[in-house]
């Protein structure tokens, strides 16, 4: 099996410790290749090498740092079937599931090239008889990416194109479980001939990234996973004086007034749900039907999972792929039997899932548990499973203010035909990614992927203007001239 190296200074090398992890198909679990988890040499060696690919990097005119990104879209482009291929067999998602996620990525790259127009500041003539005051955006140096397992392709783009093109150079540190997508990624950045130490990778484990959070020339992180990990990567990198974004978990609450079209609410419903086997930070975890609904939308959601098909993700037809790990599945199916226990009715149980063909991945089928206490600790934790839950409430003010109790603000959806609700919702909603007849509300790349409250700690977000701000810091110059021109010539 091979054992991948980590990329650093233009080089793919060896991880200086001993340590491996397999890197399994989630969907037959075999064995793909192993991952090193590298040690806080390694990760000083790569500071250290984009440190000093820094210094030239940043003089580097922005018109011709985004050619290569331009470059990098085209190879992108041209790899886009396999590098999807490469996400399914290490995540488990399905083909099409992957393919999307690429998409997302790629538009990314695309946004990042308009980097010369994006990094421009204001100036202002005469603030002083005499005196000009003016902004300029500088890089910050090192910036790190720590990237989750859900989405091993897409994440690192809301970042590592903005950060190249502001004039910052990388350090990439994957998740241990999907490691082999950002591995084929620097395959293609190399061929791109960029500068080296530039881009670096370094595999591993936690101790990889405390050592992140602890380098002193890494002078920006950015995070996306779970809550807890992400408050630990936010107060460690302040202590030490970094900047900081890090995405956190989620509860997304979906709210269905009597008045939604109930057959296109229930399809989105599903997709949100289920699509990527629940395993994202915009999954419907929790829907909030309110008033009449109750009648019609439990059967209707019920009926629409029940028809989805569970299996390996390269293969034609499949709905939904499993989940990431044999203990991803256990605590799924303990937090269903936790929620039963508290008082919720199963509307549909996936916990005994069996795919024939593979009978050792780590399938679920799509589970809805019906009328699920408020206390229950079930409604609060983030599952991360393809199970959603059911509340009643009597009025759209009742639905908001139990979405707005939830100590979590990645997203919120309403499905209404009236504008005055949506209006209100959107308004008064606690949520940094707000849905109207959507789903899954993820923004384009040109606008910012908001979070408020446990969701994110930090405050500006990846993509768009928020990653500008985030991977340049402002200098203000104020200006004044002694001589007149016409005295000097």
């Amino acid at each position: 099996m091979e054992l991948l190296k980590n990329y650093i200074n233009g080089q793919w090398v060896a991880a200086s410790g001993s340590e491996v992890l397999d890197i399994l198909n989630p969907a037959v679990n075999e064995v793909l290749g192993r991952v090193p988890l590298s040690t806080v040499e390694d990760v000083d060696r790569a500071a250290l090498a984009a440190q000093t690919a820094f210094h030239s990097w940043r003089r580097t005119p922005a018109v011709e740092r985004v050619q290569y990104l331009f470059e990098l879209k085209n190879i992108l482009e041209v790899e886009f079937e396999e590098i999807s291929r490469i996400i399914t067999l290490e995540n488990g998602k399905t083909l099409g599931e992957a393919k999307g996620e690429m998409r997302r990525a790629i538009e990314n790259v695309e946004v990042a090239c308009g980097i010369p127009a994006m990094m421009q500041s204001e100036f202002s003539e005469d603030i002083a008889s005499g005196i000009d005051e003016y902004m300029i955006r500088q890089p910050v140096g090192v910036a790190a990416i720590i990237a989750p397992f859900n989405f091993p392709g897409m994440i690192p783009f809301w970042f590592l194109p903005y950060a190249l093109a502001t004039g910052n150079s990388v350090l990439v540190k994957p998740s241990e479980r999907c490691p082999l997508t950002m591995k084929k990624i620097f395959e293609l950045l190399d061929e791109l001939q960029l500068p080296p130490g530039v881009v670096n990778l370094v595999n591993g484990g936690p101790v990889a990234v405390n050592a992140i959070l602890d380098h002193p020339l890494v002078r920006a992180v950015s995070f996306v996973g779970s809550t807890p990990v992400a408050r630990h990567i936010y107060s460690r990198s302040a202590a030490n004086g970094k900047r900081v974004q890090a995405q956190g978990g989620a509860k997304n609450p979906l709210v269905v007034l009597p008045d939604a079209d109930m057959d296109m609410t229930t399809r989105i419903v599903a997709d949100s749900a289920f699509g990527n086997a629940g395993q994202r930070c915009l999954a419907a975890s929790t829907v909030i039907v309110v008033g009449d609904a109750r009648n019609t939308f439990p059967e209707a959601i019920a009926e629409a999972a029940a028809q989805r098909v569970v299996g390996f993700g390269l293969d034609d037809g499949i709905n939904m792929g499993p989940v990431i790990s044999p203990q991803s599945k256990t605590r799924i199916q303990g937090l269903i039997e936790q929620g039963i226990a508290d008082g919720a009715s199963l509307l549909l149980d996936g916990r005994q899932a069996q795919v024939s063909a593979y009978p050792n991945g780590n399938f679920l089928r799509p589970t809805i548990l019906k009328d699920l206490p408020l206390q229950s600790e079930v409604t609060r934790t983030e599952i991360f499973g393809p199970v959603l839950s059911l509340i009643q409430a009597d009025t759209l003010d009742q639905a908001i203010e139990i979405v707005n109790q939830g100590q979590y603000g990645n997203m919120a959806c309403l499905f209404t035909e009236s504008g005055a609700a949506a209006r209100r919702f959107r308004y008064d909603v606690q949520a940094g990614n707000v849905g109207i007849n959507i789903g899954v509300a993820a923004p384009m790349a040109f606008f910012p992927f908001s979070g408020w409250k446990d969701s994110f700690f930090g405050t500006l977000h990846g993509q768009s203007r928020h990653s500008v701000e985030f991977y340049t810091q402002t200098k203000v110059v104020i200006e004044r001239w002694h001589r007149e021109w016409s005295r000097t010539f």
